[in-house]
Order: structure tokens, then sequence, then C-alpha cells
């Protein structure tokens, strides 16, 4: 891509959330933990559900529509938020939506298997296509896009988490958003934490902001992710408008995946239930959650001087397929 041509995908944003999203003080919590903690709201983006998907949906569905497709795929596990407003948006925009969706979380219950996000995958009509264990990913997202392309429909591929450049302009958006905020609030925030799964958030918003940007791992290793997101960081970064980030460090921790994507944690649990307790809030099992366990952790560590803004990412679907811890 070109500069005039990240200009011109910027410009034909579509929009689909209800933004800005509130940056609010956690006041209770942060009297609880010793530690200043704020919190971006970004379950309330409104659309189907709510969650941080939507603001990079926003910008990868215009290119959907430029492509001439019909027909988007994406891809994720079983209880995927970015599947659930994908195939929202789909049926908001009168495009067909197709969900490959991997059975990687093992170990779980009917509610998993069936619910959750996966039932409302259903109610806005997408189709979809699960992978066991042990099949290949890859092969079966070309033997849907085969199959839909001999039935005379154009297919759009939109990659897991929609975590490439373009869905990260989401959060470059979202980068600056906060910015303003904390400045109409008065605040000066030493970091943002975030969860981060497939990159697209966490390089969205270091390409958006000098405030250092966290990203709690839900999956990969330290250095998995660190790649993940300095690949599209780095991207950025040959676009002059995005120049300035080529010096920001990518910081990731990945001391609270337990024992892998999607599986449930004490500590995960703790963060679920002292914000749900304490504020009235509710996280997810798989992003948030975990993300928040980080937070916890750090700051009853004294790592976190100052002000912290965690990036609420939604996912709360998903809560009903943790009937059995929660």
């Amino acid at each position: 891509m070109t500069s005039n041509e990240i200009d011109a995908i910027a410009a034909g944003r579509i929009r689909l959330a209800q933004l800005p999203t509130p940056l609010e003080p956690m006041e209770r919590l942060s009297e609880h933990l010793g530690a200043e903690i704020w919190i971006k709201r970004d379950d309330l983006t409104g659309f189907a559900g709510g969650g941080n998907k939507v603001r990079k949906l926003e910008f990868l569905m215009p290119q959907a529509k430029a492509a001439g497709a019909d027909t988007v795929l994406t891809i994720g596990a079983l209880q995927s938020n970015h599947a659930r407003q994908t195939a929202a948006a789909a049926a908001r925009l009168g495009f067909g939506a197709v969900l490959v969706l991997a059975e990687v979380v093992e170990g779980r219950t009917e509610a998993y298997a069936h619910g959750g996000n996966l039932a409302l995958d259903r109610l806005v009509g997408a189709a979809i296509r699960r992978v066991p264990p042990g099949e290949d990913v890859e092969a079966a997202i070309a033997e849907m896009v085969e199959e839909r392309e001999a039935a005379g429909e154009k297919v759009f591929v939109i990659p897991v988490g929609g975590s490439n450049l373009v869905g990260a302009l989401g959060y470059v958006e979202a980068a600056k958003e906060i910015e303003r905020q904390a400045e109409a609030a008065g605040l000066s925030p030493e970091r943002i934490v975030t969860a981060s799964g497939s990159s697209g958030t966490q390089a969205g918003l270091v390409l958006g902001t000098a405030i250092p940007v966290l990203g709690i791992s839900v999956a990969a290793s330290n250095e998995e992710l660190t790649a993940k997101v300095k690949a599209i960081v780095d991207e950025g970064c040959r676009y002059p408008r995005f120049s300035a980030a080529a010096e920001r460090p990518i910081r990731v921790d990945d001391g609270f995946v337990g024992k892998g994507y999607g599986q449930p944690t004490e500590e995960m649990l703790e963060a679920l239930s002292l914000v749900a307790r304490l504020e009235g809030i509710f996280l997810d099992p798989v992003y948030s959650g975990k993300a928040m366990a980080g937070v916890v952790h750090m700051a009853r560590a004294g790592r976190l001087p100052g002000a912290t803004v965690f990036v609420h990412t939604g996912g709360m679907p998903a809560i009903f397929a943790y009937d059995d811890v929660i």
C-alpha cells in the first residue's frame, strides 16, 4: 500500500460503533489495590454486543466492499468475539458471512460448545464451519472459499482478530480518543494496558500514541507476541503518518496465560470477581479477565506508579460459555 492508499482507507471508514466510549476512574478498585486505575470502556462500543473488534471492522469492511465482495470470511476460536462482530457487521452491511472456527480450547462444557458467542453467530445468520482438533485450519479456509466461489460468490477474507495494519487503524483512532479524554480529565497516564492476542489492538495503540502500551498475552509467549505486534507496527512505520512510532518499544507480558488460550486461571477468576463486585463491570474470561489479572498482580507488587488506563476489550457473551467456573 502507498500513503495515499492508507489515507483513502482511513477516509472510507464505515461507522458502526457508538463512539467515543467512556474513560472512567475505577475508584473502588483503585482504593482496594492502592493504585490509580482508569478503564476505557470498549465493552460499550454498542455494536453487536460491544467489544473492541468493531473498531477494526469499521476499516476492514470498506475493503470488502471496495473489492466487490458479497461474502466475508473470517477465522477464530469457537467462542471468538471477532467472529461474532464480523458476522453482525456483515448482516448490517448486506454481506454473507462465513466463520471458520477452530475447536482449540479443550475440556470445556456444552455451554462452550454451543452457547455464548456461537448462539449470537447463529442468530445473525452466519454460516459456521467448525474445525475439530488436529484438522488444518488453513485447509478449511481454502475449502470454504472454493465452495463459496464455485457457487458464484466473491469472498473477502478478514484475518483472525481483524489484525493487520488496516484493522489496527481502529486502535490508532482509539489511542487518539484516549489522549483527548485524558486531557479533558486532567489525567496523564503512565501506561495503557490491554489484553493482546492476535496483536492488532496493541499494535494500533502503539502506532497511535506515545503513552507506553503493555499487552498482557492471552495465548502466545513474550517472543511470539512481540514479533506479531512488531510486524504490524513496522509495516505502519513505513508510512510518514506513523513514523514517530518507530522508536517505541513493544512491551508484552505472558505471565497470565495459564494453561493456554481460553483456559481459566485462578487469577483471572479473582479479577472478574473483584471488578464485578467493586465496580459492577463484567470482564470476560478469555481476554480482559486475564489482562486485569496482570493489572491486579502489578498493583499489589507496587509496579503501577501513576495512572494506568485499562482497555476493556469486551467479550461478555463468553461469560455464558464458562458456566462451570463462574
